[in-house]
């Protein structure tokens, strides 16, 4: 059996050249609590449908990576508490182990691509974290979007991680990164980071245009779509910036690090903004999905 797996949907659509838009299962896994995760995760896909596209949920059954899940599929992997995180070097260990897992976004990025999958919405990006450079503590994200051609939409990286030091390898592994409508990188909970990009496109037929580009030069690099939450759906600077904060400090206190760090630092963010921080991630989420689907249109009628 080859992997992976697409569904006739998705295969039937990328055959005809129709708008696909892939999209990650670790916000099903791991990235939001139960039951809303699901609710999401099938919001999401209707949302795509409503738009004409097609959605490509993707994540691992069983050991089997799917592209397309069925709807059975999707619901197993929302209730299932011992679905595991995927990343690309965990698929084949995954497959021999048949277990569940939520793909990341250099999973699911790897995965879109081998469908023949052009454009991927998730909600932010993994980039690299405080302190990399003495741990190395860098997301495989970074890497498999260096060589993996495709258009992915976020709303910048979580505000927990360093982003100064994200940009930077972003621009070292030749990643181009385009503002939608903005000049500045958004940070996620808030539209701003606080940093700023040299590219902007304002429109998904400019998007669209890059990407053209590139192919034509066989570049293999993904194009980074940074579009901002809404900044009446953004998350009260003051309040983001006071959160952030505390969480550090908790972490530092309690001695929290390696792979605990980032589920710490969100959670404690969850419960100092009293959810308001989940609402956000929620419309961070639907709004790259919107975009995700104008520029998926935009290449199919190029």
């Amino acid at each position: 059996m080859s992997l992976p797996v697409v569904s006739d949907e998705v295969r039937q659509a990328v055959s005809d050249g129709r708008p696909v838009v892939a999209l990650e299962s670790t916000i099903i896994t791991h990235g939001l609590p139960r039951p809303t995760n699901g609710e999401v995760a099938r919001t999401a896909e209707q949302q795509i449908r409503d738009a004409g596209a097609v959605p490509a949920t993707i994540g691992v059954v069983d050991g089997v990576a799917v592209v397309g899940l069925a709807e059975a599929q999707l619901d197993r992997l929302a209730s299932d508490s011992g679905a595991v995180k995927a990343s690309v070097r965990d698929l084949p260990i995954a497959a021999a182990k048949r277990v569940n897992a939520g793909t990341t976004v250099a999973a699911t990025s790897f995965l879109a691509h081998r469908a023949g999958i052009r454009v991927f919405a998730t909600g932010g990006i993994g980039g690299v974290h405080h302190g990399a450079a003495t741990s190395f503590d860098e997301s495989a994200d970074l890497v498999t979007l260096a060589a993996t051609p495709l258009v992915v939409v976020s709303a910048g990286v979580k505000s927990i991680l360093d982003v100064a030091a994200t940009l930077e390898r972003l621009e070292t592994l030749n990643i181009p990164v385009l503002g939608y409508r903005t000049l500045r990188f958004p940070g996620f909970y808030v539209a701003d980071s606080g940093h700023a990009i040299e590219h902007s496109a304002d429109t998904p037929e400019a998007v669209a245009d890059v990407v053209t580009a590139r192919d034509a030069l066989g570049l293999r690099s993904a194009v980074l779509v940074a579009n901002p939450v809404p900044a009446a759906e953004q998350l009260d600077s003051q309040l983001h910036e006071r959160a952030l904060a505390e969480a550090w400090q908790q972490a530092r206190e309690r001695g929290v690090g390696g792979h605990e760090i980032t589920p710490f630092l969100l959670d404690h963010i969850r419960t100092a903004t009293e959810g308001q921080s989940l609402a956000v991630n929620i419309a961070v989420y639907r709004n790259n999905i919107a975009l995700a689907i104008d520029i998926a249109s935009a290449l199919a009628a190029a």
